[in-house]
């Protein structure tokens, strides 16, 4: 499972020119699932999400989590973070989860952040989506997860 999570001002997702989904201070979090992702997965990035510190203290400092700030999450989901790129200029997209068990576990990694206290709106699962936002900072943090242990 691999997880864009970007620290934002604002975010939203508009489909067919339609706003659907927008946040103020929080995070943007483009979602990638695998095939061989397991609920472990699900559960280890988003206990770090929930605690990561990126938000500035009063000393200026990334000390601050999400929960800390009363921020909001805007998940997307993004299967093309499981692109394959290593052979040839087309990505290949093999390793992404089939889509009916990727959205359970898109919807279910949303509902375990709210379950910890963090508003979570949604982007449109399968949709083709205008994902607008403005960074703060700004600040970028790859996350991967593999049964259950933090890659990156």
């Amino acid at each position: 499972m691999k997880a864009v999570i970007q620290r934002v001002k604002e975010a939203s997702v508009k489909v067919n020119g339609e706003m659907i989904s927008s946040i103020g201070k929080g995070f943007l979090i483009l979602l990638g699932v695998e095939a061989t992702d397991k609920p472990a997965d699900l559960l280890t990035l988003t206990s770090k999400i929930s605690k990561l510190r990126i938000f500035a203290d009063e000393a200026d400092k990334m000390n601050l989590s999400i929960r800390d700030v009363n921020g909001a999450i805007l998940l997307v989901s993004q299967f093309t973070l499981c692109a394959q790129t290593r052979h040839g200029n087309r990505p290949a997209f093999v390793s992404a989860m089939n889509p009916t068990d990727a959205e359970r576990m898109y919807l279910e990694f949303g509902k375990t952040l709210e379950s910890m206290q963090i508003p979570v709106c949604y982007g449109k699962f399968g949709a083709m989506m205008d994902v607008g936002l403005i960074n703060d900072g700004p600040v970028t943090i790859i996350m991967e997860s593999k049964d259950g242990v933090i890659l990156s």
